[in-house]
């Protein structure tokens, strides 16, 4: 156990301006929200660019501007902003800054030195990926996963400027990424409060600690792969590019594996599935126990499940390359491990429903959407079994069904719980709660809307249409009903990235105007709902630290009126709160 020893001897220096108190800040609540509004900034950025898209699958040539070009950077863009400086950023940078310290019963980072830098970085590479919309040429249209020789090479959208932006932007993330990952793993091992064991740990510090962990071994193949192409492009080397003849020249390069980068790039790729997923795990876990007033079924084992899915992440990321032409051994090996990794995730999902078994749901905004999260992500795991699979996934590899999949489970599902943490921790963050009745709006638009988007992409998969293609016509294979059914999606599509504006809103209202939260308006049994202060001070404990006696999940506890035991609750204390409850159930004066 580790724990800091002598805290309330500890002297933390307020900020003394607007410029220490809020710009260059140390504080780590501070520090999440910056990542936080710079990471939703951005992500309105790439859902807008696919509004754009879906306007010109569903309505071809209905936007002038839209031409095979800017429709490839659009994609490219999108695609990257979405998985990497939206949500990587969001869960770790945000929900991570914010909770770990709270919920280990710190005072801030290890580092927050380190941790103010880690912003910073993070905010160049988003203003460094930007800027590429600027520079001639325009971004790369090279798809998300920049595979070379096509990223580097004319022809291509973003062959000058937007490669070298984008391949730079990256470098500075992963350096952000980095000094953020050493902060929350150093903090989760160093800094736990008196009492606090890792088996006492909310599954939401779990889920983060082990997404960190995979960042920061992860993140150096993409980190290596940015630079060697960067070189590649640059300065004439040939680590990916073999001997190719391009627009009818000879180029210098040859001896290069484009093989390798592809290699390189999902190394990273799929523990970044798991980068995302295992906070959405952890925060997901939080909100059903806290919502359904019922303890964590299986704690121990969730644990166990999140720390076996992160191990086996790094086995499985050749099943993102079926069609590059591997070995068939290969594939036995790939789709076998592919397989065994659902064993842990499903764990999980029979964990939340058993969690649910019998308990008091109570159906606010926060559990909707993590309802709706075990639902979708149910659906998309049982897509990727398909693709698992060889000799399904390379017919199916290029088309529609792929988008549905990727959709349903790096996008629909981490964001649903993106949405319901937000509302759940908010009253945290301002002292405020978010309005109810927009809450609930919001919430069916959304999850009733993305499935008319998503599970139609299915059938379209099914009927061979292919996925990036700019344009339809003329094709005599796909027929004119999934013209209609493009048309449609996209009608649904653009009113549910308009509904998100609904949540904007609700954000930017709530904050001044939202009822007074309380200290604790859930009843939450967690660490973090126990400061002295709501929102909590610099340094969030006072004078002193907090001591832990339990674990996270005392919910429905039986013989006490309140329905929950926080972290902070001794044994002897519990007893006394019994033989209160007790007496005044003799008096007559409790039911």
């Amino acid at each position: 156990m580790a724990y800091v020893e002598h805290a309330e001897t500890e002297v933390l220096h307020e900020p003394k301006s607007f410029f220490t108190r809020y710009i260059w800040s140390q504080d780590h609540k501070v520090i999440a929200i910056q990542y936080s509004l710079t990471a939703i900034s951005v992500g309105l950025v790439a859902l807008v660019l696919s509004g754009l898209m879906r306007m010109q699958i569903g309505f071809p040539g209905s936007l002038g501007f839209m031409d095979a070009s800017t429709y490839y950077q659009a994609m490219t863009m999108h695609g990257m902003i979405m998985v990497i400086y939206l949500l990587t950023a969001l869960f770790l940078g945000g929900f991570g800054n914010y909770l770990i310290p709270l919920m280990v019963g710190a005072r801030d980072m290890v580092f927050p030195y380190v941790n103010m830098l880690s912003f910073w970085f993070y905010l160049l590479s988003v203003l460094v990926l930007l800027s590429s919309f600027f520079v001639p040429g325009g971004p790369t249209g090279a798809g998300w996963t920049l595979y070379p020789p096509q990223s580097i090479t004319r022809g291509t959208p973003g062959t000058e400027w937007g490669i070298v932006l984008m391949l730079v932007s990256l470098a500075i993330f992963i350096v952000a990424a980095t000094m953020g990952g050493l902060n929350y793993v150093t903090t989760v091992l160093q800094a736990r409060t008196r009492g606090m064991t890792l088996f006492r740990m909310p599954l939401s510090v779990w889920g983060i600690f082990m997404a960190s962990i995979l960042a920061l071994l992860a993140f150096p193949a993409l980190f290596v792969s940015a630079v060697m192409m960067l070189f590649d492009k640059l300065l004439g080397t040939s680590f990916f590019m073999p001997a190719v003849i391009s627009m009818g020249q000879q180029l210098a390069h040859q001896g290069g594996s484009p093989i390798l980068f592809q290699h390189l790039f999902w190394f990273f790729g799929h523990p970044e599935v798991y980068i995302v997923a295992l906070p959405a795990f952890g925060l997901v876990s939080d909100l059903i126990s806290t919502h359904a007033r019922k303890n964590i079924f299986g704690y121990r084992m969730m644990v166990w499940a999140i720390i076996a899915i992160g191990v086996l992440s790094f086995v499985v990321w050749a099943h993102h390359m079926y069609v590059s032409g591997m070995n068939p051994y290969f594939g036995f090996f790939f789709a076998a491990t592919t397989l065994i990794i659902a064993v842990p995730t499903a764990l999980k999902v029979y964990n939340w429903v058993l969690t649910l078994w019998h308990g008091d749901i109570h159906l606010t905004v926060p559990m909707l959407f993590a309802l709706a999260f075990i639902v979708t992500f149910l659906v998309g795991g049982l897509t990727g079994l398909f693709l698992g699979n060889v000799i399904v996934d390379i017919p199916l590899s290029d088309t529609y069904f792929v988008v549905a999949h990727f959709h349903m489970v790096m996008g629909v599902a981490p964001i649903l719980v993106v949405f319901g943490s937000i509302y759940h921790w908010f009253p945290k963050v301002t002292g405020r709660l978010l309005n109810d009745t927009l809450g609930k709006l919001h919430f069916w638009i959304t999850f009733l809307g993305t499935y008319c988007i998503y599970f139609p992409m299915h059938y379209l998969g099914l009927l061979g249409m292919p996925r990036r293609y700019y344009a339809w016509q003329n094709y005599d294979f796909i027929p004119q009903s999934a013209q209609q059914l493009n048309a449609f999606i996209t009608v649904v599509a653009l009113t549910v990235g308009v509904c998100q504006l609904l949540f904007l809103f609700n954000l930017a209202w709530s904050a001044f105007k939202g009822r007074p939260a309380g200290p604790n308006p859930w009843g939450a049994a967690s660490l973090e709902w126990q400061t002295p202060d709501t929102p909590p001070v610099h340094g969030n404990w006072g004078a002193e630290l907090p001591v832990v006696h339990r674990w996270a999940y005392d919910y429905s506890v039986p013989g006490i009126e309140q329905d929950f035991v926080p972290q902070t609750v001794s044994a002897q204390e519990l007893e006394q709160m019994r033989q209160r409850d007790a007496e005044a159930r003799i008096a007559g004066e409790r039911p």
